[in-house]
């Protein structure tokens, strides 16, 4: 025969004085985490859903204790049922498309989650983290102080300093007053404010193309020629002046080395770039910005490989135009291969700079 009890000495989640097999799931339930725990494991409660969490920990609290025999029976039973499971599923359409990410396309799975109401699971406030600083600046926009307050508030560090940079002071000195007074805020208010703003995610149509349409054709005028590029962009000035203004902002050319990137990453070119490379560059920089960006270079190496690199120049003599373009381009997809990947942080222009 089985004794459990609880503290007031009743039979616990209505199990009497009876066989192990007679005793609910829930009961059997709270003895295995018990002795889970009892035995130092972690136990990823967290996962349960929080209705189950709180049964979990009522029971706990009511329970006095089990023998030893019934504690050995429910876990020798846990054990058969475990090792006799073969394969296991999420049981729900959240847990699907979580096990499916990546698997699946985004489209498909975006169709999903709208169908099926199911929002996308994971901490809303890691999802908001990972935005852009452009996007952060809608909500900013679309919401109001306090909630903008909270936002920033959950951010790292160096993502709210950007995100407070990027906007109008006014704004910025609004929002940081309002954090001031974000102590009386309960978590579960956070919880639903990263909620309603990842849910406005979820509702955003899906985008054929994950960069603004600027910086697609900057990227294109990057590589293209001087004189295309200056004709594109003047023929863009006619017709849209604020989209050429943008597209000049997502420019980047050798001429803007000195203008967008920090001295103290110069010398990581040396390590991506062959020495011909640069000393084609060095020889065939003739117009006032390309020269300035080869002294820019020259100037944030070591000594030695700038007079190296000085001696090759002028070992090879005159380049063609065409040539020192193309060099020049390596040493602009190199830094913007640097950029990409973290390892450097461009400069971005102020608003009343030229590109």
């Amino acid at each position: 025969m089985t004794q459990l009890t609880t503290r007031s000495g009743a039979p616990a989640d209505t199990a009497r004085t009876a066989p192990v097999k007679r005793l609910s799931r829930r009961a059997k339930a709270a003895i295995v985490v018990q002795f889970i725990l009892k035995e130092g494991a972690d136990v990823p409660l967290t996962a349960l859903p929080e209705d189950l969490q709180m049964q979990l920990t009522q029971l706990l609290g009511e329970m006095r204790y089990v023998d030893r025999s019934t504690m050995n029976a429910v876990i020798t039973e846990f054990a058969e049922e475990l090792e006799a499971v073969g394969l296991s599923f999420p049981g729900d359409i959240a847990g699907a498309l979580s096990v499916l990410d990546g698997k699946i396309s985004e489209q498909t799975a975006n169709r999903l989650r709208r169908e099926s109401g199911v929002r996308q699971i994971g901490d809303p406030w890691k999802r908001i983290a990972d935005l852009p600083t452009a996007r952060l600046q809608t909500f900013v926009k679309s919401e109001s102080v306090q909630v903008a307050a909270v936002m920033v508030s959950k951010l790292d560090v160096s993502k709210a300093a950007d995100l407070l940079s990027s906007l109008p002071g006014d704004v910025a000195r609004r929002i940081t007053y309002a954090m001031s007074m974000t102590d009386a805020v309960t978590p579960d208010a956070v919880d639903r404010i990263g909620l309603s703003l990842a849910s406005q995610l979820d509702a955003e149509p899906l985008r054929a193309f994950r960069v603004q349409p600027s910086e697609r054709v900057g990227a294109i005028l990057n590589f293209s020629r001087a004189s295309t590029r200056d004709d594109l962009l003047s023929a863009l000035d006619e017709e849209d002046k604020g989209f050429a203004e943008e597209v000049r902002k997502s420019i980047f050319t050798f001429a803007h080395i000195p203008d967008r990137m920090n001295a103290i990453d110069v010398p990581k070119l040396t390590r991506d770039l062959d020495q011909d490379t640069l000393a084609q560059v060095i020889a065939g920089a003739v117009a006032e910005r390309d020269t300035a960006s080869v002294e820019f270079i020259l100037s944030n190496i070591s000594k030695r490989m700038g007079d190296a690199l000085r001696e090759a120049a002028e070992d090879l003599g005159s380049v063609k135009p065409t040539e020192a373009e193309t060099a020049m381009n390596a040493v602009v997809r190199v830094i913007r291969d640097l950029a990409d990947s973290g390892e450097i942080t461009l400069i971005t222009p102020s608003e009343d700079e030229e590109a």
